[in-house]
């Protein structure tokens, strides 16, 4: 259970620092959004909840008097595909304890369901399990040959020495990085004369990675898992500027964490019996600073222009409602 609540239900690839960086990125906006209609989603809980839909897919709460109590692990009876009661592990210091709860008494929220199973959700690294595998393997492989390669060792000839004194150098010095390793010359006159000089040119024993292409591999398999987190790759990239920066997290808040977002306040709606609503593009403010300033500038010109022109409140809404900036426009 231990070995399961760190590497995850998959246990793939998903305690790699990629995959993490993306997770971190999602319960960081997730815990700043904006919550409206209840006070049981707090900061905490949607942290919890953001962590458990990266890495699991779905994320099940128990609804009590004091707040949201998240579920280690769940079952559930559905009808007619959806579900209508769950049996719930609660998480505790001494350890935990089993409730059966009905629907309504349940926060479940899912993303990436299946059509024959919209019941359960779906972690991105399971939507690409081989990604999230060849991941795995090329950095597990680094690991090995990091771990195990003779990196920095060289094989110097070595005039001739009697083959005991060679087998101790060479158990002496085998596996120790940085070191030489003494061998008998395979130029030597028959005479028994000293070897010729170019002889004693050492040889690296350091693995050719380059070859491999393994360098190319890890970038592209980690452009592709935070694709499937929802990140632009370049975000991570160490020339990254400003501008780059600000479209990547405006492209993830847009794209993936305000639809889970709607997600979550549909289901909390539901449950809860208020009208939920969740904001996570205000609080983030991924926007360039300079254009918001014009943008603020072209409305108050605008604002101005209406009232010389006598507009009336009702019909500047409209307008404004046109471009997503009036009362009740739906966009969050």
């Amino acid at each position: 259970m231990r070995e399961a609540y760190i590497s995850g239900r998959r246990g793939l690839a998903e305690l790699t620092a990629t995959a993490q960086g993306c997770i971190s990125l999602w319960e960081g906006a997730l815990s700043l959004a904006d919550v409206s209609g209840t006070d049981l989603l707090d900061r905490r809980s949607m942290a919890v909840l953001a962590r458990s839909l990266a890495l699991r897919g779905e994320a099940v709460f128990k609804i009590a008097e004091d707040g949201l109590v998240p579920c280690s692990d769940w079952d559930l009876r559905t009808r007619n595909g959806k579900p209508v009661a769950y049996r719930v592990s609660i998480p505790e210091a001494g350890g935990g304890t089993s409730e059966t709860l009905l629907a309504g008494e349940v926060l479940h929220v899912r993303i990436g369901s299946d059509p024959a199973a919209p019941y359960y959700g779906q972690a991105p690294l399971k939507r690409a399990s081989l990604t999230a595998g060849m991941l795995n393997a090329v950095e597990a492989a680094l690991g090995e040959v990091f771990e195990n390669a003779p990196i920095g060792s060289a094989i110097v000839p070595f005039p001739e020495t009697p083959e005991t004194d060679l087998g101790s150098l060479g158990r002496s010095f085998r596996g120790q990085r940085g070191r030489v390793l003494l061998r008998e010359s395979v130029h030597v006159h028959a005479a028994g004369g000293p070897a010729p000089n170019q002889d004693w040119k050492p040889q690296s024993v350091s693995p050719d990675l380059e070859k491999s292409m393994t360098a190319e591999t890890l970038e592209a398999a980690r452009g592709a898992i935070c694709g499937a987190f929802g990140v632009l790759p370049a975000l991570f990239a160490s020339n990254a500027q400003g501008p780059l920066v600000r479209e990547a997290q405006r492209h993830l808040v847009q794209w993936t964490l305000q639809p889970i977002a709607a997600l979550i306040a549909e289901e909390a709606s539901e449950k809860l019996g208020s009208t939920v609503e969740i904001d996570v593009l205000r609080p983030v403010q991924a926007f360039d600073v300079g254009g918001r300033a014009r943008a603020l500038s072209t409305i108050v010109q605008a604002l101005a222009q209406a009232k010389e022109s006598g507009l009336s409140a009702d019909e500047l809404n409209t307008a404004l409602t046109l471009v997503n900036w009036g009362q009740n426009d739906k966009a969050a």
